[in-house]
């Protein structure tokens, strides 16, 4: 077996954001994959941040940020309530959009569906930089 690990630096700035790691993936999978088959694991080491697997550029994302606001209003009266008002939605984030996901990797390529793009969801406008820490394991 054997394990490739890659940390990416992200600056998301202060908005909310969902930021398409695709050709961040592709590029580490040309570095460490080649021609194997294996999996490519994605970990946000951050409590107000996930990873979701969606179409981009179709209105998704922003779809997707007009849904989080709904379900996660920064108006509510979160108990958490340090930094800028509505930040306990932050913390309450990756219970719905996890820090993690696990992705099949098929000779060297993400085996993702057509329109299927890997993307780190942010909505912590007090945190503009993020990291992510991609793993290729090969059997």
């Amino acid at each position: 077996m054997t394990l490739h690990t890659e940390t990416l630096r992200i600056r998301t700035g202060a908005e909310e954001r969902v930021h398409d790691l695709t050709a961040d993936c592709a590029r580490f999978l040309a570095a460490h994959a080649a021609d194997r088959d294996g999996l490519l694991n994605l970990f946000v080491p951050h409590a107000t941040a996930g990873l979701a697997i969606l179409e981009t550029g179709a209105g998704s994302d922003d779809d997707l940020l007009d849904i989080l606001r709904t379900l996660l209003p920064p108006t509510h009266p979160y108990h958490h309530r340090h930094g800028t008002p509505g930040h306990g939605r932050d913390h309450v984030l990756p219970a719905l959009i996890p820090p993690h996901a696990t992705l099949p990797v098929t000779a060297g390529h993400l085996a993702l569906g057509t329109w299927q793009s890997v993307c780190l969801v942010d909505t912590n406008v007090d945190n503009a930089e993020r990291q992510v820490r991609l793993s290729f394991l090969a059997g």
